[in-house]
């Protein structure tokens, strides 16, 4: 097992072990709500705890992690983790969902009331331990994917359709005829106008942070695997580097799933300090997963 195959695979497992983490402490949280028919504190338990933003979005989250991870085992086999553009996007709604649902309850509804009753029991997992875990594997663990500003607008859909639902079953409907009553108290505590200006761009906000510490990561990331081959490998030309890299990738002929790693390719070549054009480097790339072993000539 090579260096870079051998990083891969901790890089998987670290990932797998995290989205295990994070989804069991949701099973956790979740299961407590339901099982908890009356808190003298809070009025939505049993099954009207699926009524909260809180709730929905761990599970949304919890579902996300869940996801990646057959990608995790995927990529111990292969010694090449790869998520797909759609499950990054996804876990980026996702986290950004617990994200905000964190911001939410540390600075609305902790200040009103009280840090102790909104960050114990259930909602030691639902507001604090689930979303810092989740941020935390997503922005420094899960990281194989430069997200772009376009991705990071998808991360609104989630509170904007909860946040539509709210509005009707609030202010619209109202709890006298089978709504529900402000329990967030985004209309009562404060005027609805601002609530609803400033939620959007709040959720863009934290969705942006998310982004650039993933990005940040990502890069780091790839910036280091490009110094430890370019140093594992000073013998040899960039071109001979990127040779043995696509070489331990063969594996994505098989699938038909052939991902060329650009931003690995582009720190290899500004680390050796060759003047190997980008086009170029690519094709060497994709010729080298393409052709035929001698072994299996």
């Amino acid at each position: 097992m090579n260096t870079e195959q051998r990083i891969t695979r901790n890089r998987c497992l670290g990932a797998m072990i995290s989205s295990i983490v994070v989804a069991v402490c949701v099973c956790v949280g979740v299961t407590m709500n339901l099982t908890t028919l009356y808190d003298v504190n809070f009025d939505h338990m049993g099954l009207r705890t699926f009524c909260m933003f809180t709730v929905n979005s761990n599970i949304f989250c919890g579902i996300a992690m869940m996801l990646t991870i057959p990608y995790t085992i995927d990529g111990m086999r292969k010694k090449d983790f790869h998520l797909p553009n759609w499950m990054v996007d996804f876990l980026l709604m996702g986290v950004t969902a617990v994200g905000l649902t964190f911001l939410v309850s540390l600075c609305v509804l902790a200040p009103v009331k009280g840090f102790v009753l909104i960050f114990t029991g259930s909602r030691f997992f639902l507001h604090g331990l689930c979303p810092v875990l989740a941020i935390i594997a997503f922005c420094f663990i899960i990281t194989n994917h430069v997200i772009s500003i376009k991705e990071s607008l998808i991360a609104l859909l989630p509170v904007m359709l909860y946040a539509m639902v709210y509005y009707f079953m609030v202010e619209i409907l109202g709890p006298d005829n089978g709504g529900w009553d402000d329990f967030y108290g985004f209309f009562t505590r404060i005027p609805s106008w601002i609530s609803l200006l400033s939620f959007m761009p709040l959720t863009f906000g934290v969705a942006t942070v998310i982004r650039l510490l993933h990005n940040r990561s990502c890069r780091r990331h790839m910036q280091w695997m490009a110094a430890l081959i370019n140093a594992e490998f000073s013998d040899k030309t960039i071109r001979e580097q990127i040779v043995y890299v696509a070489e331990g990738r063969r594996s994505e002929k098989k699938t038909g799933n052939i991902v060329i790693p650009v931003p690995l390719i582009v720190a290899m070549i500004k680390n050796s300090g060759d003047e190997l054009d980008l086009e170029e480097a690519c094709d060497i790339y994709l010729r080298t997963i393409l052709q035929t072993p001698e072994a299996d000539k």
